[in-house]
């Protein structure tokens, strides 16, 4: 029961501290949370993957896919509602996944990571040299950011950037406890039996390659909406802010320093990334390099990343406190057993 009353007290401080941001901070730091958050989705997204034991180097061509979907759509199609433009996103993502599995789902180890990675730069250059849809370098910007409506009851400006920020987290609040809820499922033990024995998977009875196709669609749809809120919240979109290699590179790194295995692991990884970020914007222009110096710190003296030292610090505190009891405990349990009588 205490469990339950803490875990219920940790989730409505939680809403309260989101509600209260844009209240108690100013504009540039309430953006800062909305860009985490994104990150932090794009992050777990890619940890779909790792937990059913694919390993993708390009995840930013989902990504991208999203944000360009959502852009060509408001540019070409007119005047669009907010979400179907978001799910767009993510349905395009998710049918190029479909399209590509047939190449993705036959191969593993570095052969899928280097595969992934091609794919990804393929379509960073064809968005650079296709300039007559996606304006190459320059990008997509100009497209309208579609209002928050509900006919007859409310409308609120996506443009502002407080109604902007309550949309993006309650978007991504979804969508990762989604994700959290599809590996509680029993999709979710196919995804854990993929990841340790792919040969007893398919001795059960389930399609070894139809089930990677559906990971990485699932994975890309949420890659994809995560790019499409991006791109809404620039207001452009560009090959190097949605398909550069680092774009791919960063929610990687989140995972292993926040810990890969776990569902939190990612979100606390964007959440260190973002930080070194804005302390390395605020004394000096070399952004990556403290990232990687952060990155290279995790991996040499927490290899498991945040997570894991934290369940070790954990282990380490339950064996302390049992070594206590039973030091208290008399020969024989004979108080125990008198107390129980």
């Amino acid at each position: 029961m205490n469990k339950t009353i803490a875990k219920w007290i940790f989730w409505l401080v939680t809403i309260l501290v989101l509600l209260f941001i844009p209240m108690v901070f100013g504009i540039v730091q309430v953006n800062t949370f909305v860009e985490f958050a994104i990150a932090a989705m794009f992050a777990v997204s890619l940890n779909m993957l790792l937990a059913s034991g694919l390993m993708s180097f390009g995840h930013s061509l989902f990504y991208g896919m999203g944000a360009y979907s959502m852009a060509l759509a408001l540019l070409h199609l007119g005047e669009l509602p907010l979400i179907p433009v978001i799910l767009l996103g993510g349905l395009a993502s998710a049918l190029v996944a479909l399209v590509l599995s047939p190449l993705l789902v036959r191969v593993t180890g570095s052969a899928l990571i280097m595969l992934t990675l091609a794919l990804s730069q393929l379509m960073y250059v064809v968005c650079l040299k296709f300039r007559e849809v996606t304006r190459g370098e320059d990008g997509l910007v100009g497209y309208p950011i579609p209002p928050l409506r509900i006919p007859g009851v409310f409308s609120l400006d996506m443009e502002d950037p407080t109604y902007f920020y309550y949309f993006a987290i309650a978007v991504v609040a979804l969508c990762i406890w989604i994700m959290w809820y599809i590996t509680k499922t029993p999709f979710g033990r196919i995804m854990i039996g993929l990841r340790n024995d792919q040969e007893r998977v398919s001795h059960l009875g389930y399609w070894v390659p139809g089930s990677k196709a559906i990971v990485f669609a699932i994975s890309a749809f949420f890659a994809g909406i995560s790019g499409a809120l991006f791109g809404l919240f620039q207001a452009v979109v560009s090959a190097d802010s949605v398909l550069h290699v680092m774009v791919s590179f960063t929610p990687l790194m989140a995972i292993l320093i926040g810990g890969a295995g776990t569902f939190i692991g990612p979100i606390l990884g964007s959440a260190v990334l973002l930080l070194v970020e804005e302390l390395a914007v605020t004394y000096t222009e070399q952004v990556e390099l403290f990232s990687g110096l952060v990155f290279v710190l995790v991996v040499l003296y927490a290899p498991r990343g945040i997570m894991g030292f934290y369940n070790k610090l954990r282990d380490k505190w339950i064996e302390r406190t049992l070594r206590i009891e039973e030091q208290k405990t008399p020969p024989g349990g004979t108080a125990n057993t008198q107390e129980a009588v």
